[in-house]
């Protein structure tokens, strides 16, 4: 199946998917009148830590990698005793002014269970919100949504080449530490694998880099047949850089390329696109994630040069993603929100994405917590399976 079919058969669900949360006797069965009973009476907020398997980074400018995530989350309480927590989309600080507009509010006046928080200030507890609907329903979130089993979807893990971190790279940046890593993840039940390439920041050998590169790539198609590879650039390369790059590993089959260029243009997508057909080579084209150009975005989407909008979970939100997912399908397009390396932030994808039936892939780092129960997300066929617990499905462990 080539990614033009593939595009075509899944964006086909999107509407099913839907049609459950946009009527009132939907919500009727999902328990939505219960929310109007419970009014927000209160807010703490606490820090959660996860820890990662290996180092990651964020862009193209390799410094220092760290192999941990603290995120800020804040706690809601109703009067009737239910408690939602959901990482915050702000400061405290802008959360405490924001809360005044929740505190005495029923909850069905602040969420719509087909579109999300119901004035633009809420977003800030988005995923709170969302956590605690589930909670009172006792419903998880995808079934808030609309959709009585979830979707499931492919997940990848992903591993850095090049970083410029020295302790970093004496002990992951090389070929036999990357298949180690990798053959890990395979026994987990990883069957795609992202390979994150740049050239390092000091940029004094790029000759070498990229023959790095090019041949940890090889390597890792050759020893793992049976999965998929993905590859992103961080938004390092020039066109010109990056052609050298797809040269270096023209005949391998890639499931996907994202952000490759240092600025989203359309005249590079043009090119990259037209040298993948004379080549034979048919990814799929994923950008949108670090400060997309939304205009060039949606161009390029329109002409079916992008095929997957990769915009943050947590800078666009669950409301926003909702609203951005159904255009996507709309368009005829994929949706692969990013999870910063975040086990919170992927537990929020898989359930918009259960529910809403438009995604490509879905990014998962296998993360561990002291502070939170992931347990109920697990990897099966290469598939990740989100909780079925109400809400989000994840307790807090930590004593706030």
């Amino acid at each position: 199946m080539n990614r033009r079919e593939f595009i075509r058969i899944t964006g086909a669900g999107t509407a099913a998917g839907i049609l459950l949360s946009e009527f009132p006797a939907a919500a009727a069965i999902l328990g939505y009148s219960d929310l109007q009973y419970h009014k927000i009476t209160d807010i703490k907020f606490t820090t959660v830590r996860l820890n990662f398997p290996r180092p990651v980074i964020t862009n193209s400018i390799f410094g220092t990698s760290q192999q941990w995530l603290e995120e800020s989350v804040n706690i809601l309480y109703t009067d009737k005793g239910a408690t939602g927590w959901g990482v915050t989309r702000g400061t405290r600080e802008q959360a405490l002014k924001i809360f005044d507009i929740l505190r005495g509010k029923p909850l069905s006046d602040l969420i719509s269970l087909s579109s999300g928080v119901t004035l633009p200030e809420l977003t800030i507890f988005d995923f709170s919100l969302f956590d605690l609907a589930g909670k009172i329903t006792r419903k998880p979130v995808y079934q808030l949504l609309g959709k009585r089993r979830p979707d499931k979807y492919l997940c990848y893990s992903t591993f850095i080449i090049n970083s410029d971190d020295p302790e970093y790279t004496s002990k992951f940046d090389t070929p036999d530490n990357i298949i180690q890593e990798f053959r890990k993840d395979y026994d987990i039940g990883y069957r795609q694998f992202k390979l994150v390439s740049s050239y390092r920041s000091s940029q004094t050998d790029k000759e070498k880099d990229l023959e790095n590169i090019v041949k940890i790539i090889r390597l890792v198609t050759e020893i793992f047949p049976d999965c998929d590879i993905l590859i992103d650039g961080k938004q390092g390369f020039t066109i010109d850089e990056f052609l050298r790059y797809m040269e270096g590993i023209d005949g391998i089959k890639l499931y996907w390329i994202e952000s490759p260029f240092k600025k989203e243009t359309i005249d590079d997508y043009v090119k990259l696109y037209s040298w993948l057909r004379v080549h034979n080579m048919n990814p799929l084209l994923a950008g949108g994630n670090i400060n997309p150009d939304e205009t060039v975005l949606r161009q390029l989407g329109a002409q079916k040069i992008i095929d997957v909008f990769t915009h943050d979970i947590l800078k666009t939100g669950l409301t926003g993603w909702i609203k951005l997912i159904r255009e996507t399908g709309n368009m005829g397009l994929l949706a692969s929100p990013a999870a910063g390396g975040s086990a919170i932030r992927t537990a929020y994808i898989s359930h918009l994405a259960g529910a809403l039936n438009n995604t490509a892939t879905i990014e998962f780092m296998a993360c561990t917590s002291n502070d939170i129960d992931l347990t109920g997300y697990k990897i099966k066929k290469g598939k990740l399976i989100p909780s079925s617990a109400p809400g989000f499905g994840m307790e807090l462990i930590k004593r706030v």
